[in-house]
């Protein structure tokens, strides 16, 4: 894991300032500037990596900023009329080649341990499998009774006052705080992905292969996230919603699902017909 960085980002401090902690909330906010809060392990290294870039970015702008601004004022015709025929100089040559390195050392080290670190899980405690669709999830659950359902956005005039637009679904999925989990995910048809902001996942789902992540849910709560592959023309139309519970009601939830949906094992809900209207064009 990366050693966590006290490295403050100047777009957080902005939202943070502006609106009142909006940063910090588990789903899109408006005028959010910066990244929606952190819920596992891998996102807070994400965000932490993310700093670390941005201050180095910073530093290496205003560096080449003042140089250019030094030779502007001080090398112009006026001010130096005799330029120097200095074509060489052993010293900066070494410089500007060992200071690149060094930088770019600075940025692989890290970046490959969170590669590594989001790679798999080490000791999974459980796993939910992912199945894409055109265009709807299937979610299974193998080590709680190996029950499925499959995940549909809620149309827009079915939507309940505090739902969100395009975010909310018919069923969602449930998983526990503080534990290790596995995700395996495929798809039956085209290229899709699974993107949820706050865990730092953005997988892609692809017919033939089973594609593998992890996530660690460090706070209960509601999150969001969505289809992120151009895979038709209900492509924004695949929302995700993850409630992350105690693991107690997580383990009494899992008791009713597995009644709840008996016999979807082989027969999974299909994806209904979406009534989103778009500007232009009839509802789908």
């Amino acid at each position: 894991m990366i050693k966590r960085r006290p490295v403050l980002s100047l777009f957080a401090f902005a939202a943070a300032a502006l609106g009142g902690g909006v940063a910090f909330a588990a789903g899109p906010q408006p005028w959010q500037m910066n990244f929606q809060a952190a819920a596992t392990p891998v996102m807070e290294d994400i965000i932490s990596f993310h700093n670390l870039l941005l201050v180095i970015e910073t530093v290496i702008v205003l560096f080449v900023l003042s140089l250019m601004l030094i030779i502007i004022i001080k090398f112009n015709s006026k001010s130096n009329p005799t330029p120097s025929k200095t074509t060489h100089h052993t010293g900066l040559e070494v410089v500007w080649t060992v200071v690149p390195i060094i930088i770019l050392m600075a940025i692989a080290v890290p970046s490959m341990k969170l590669l590594f670190f989001m790679d798999k899980a080490k000791s999974p405690e459980m796993t939910l499998k992912i199945k894409s669709s055109q265009w709807f999830w299937t979610y299974q659950y193998p080590d709680n009774g190996n029950f499925e359902f499959a995940s549909n956005m809620i149309a827009d005039d079915e939507l309940k006052k505090g739902q969100l637009r395009l975010l909310e679904v018919d069923e969602r999925v449930v998983l526990p705080v503080d534990t290790e989990i596995r995700l395996l995910m495929t798809s039956e048809d085209v290229i899709h992905n699974w993107a949820v902001p706050s865990f730092g996942i953005k997988l892609d789902t692809v017919p033939g292969r089973t594609n593998e992540t992890w996530i660690k849910i460090t706070k209960p709560g509601t999150y969001y996230g969505q289809c992120s592959e151009l895979c038709g023309v209900n492509h924004a139309y695949m929302p995700i919603r993850v409630d992350a519970v105690s693991k107690a009601d997580f383990a009494e939830w899992a008791v009713a699902a597995k009644v709840k949906y008996a016999g979807n094992d082989n027969a999974p809900l299909k994806g209904q017909p979406i009534k989103v209207a778009v500007s232009g064009a009839p509802a789908r």
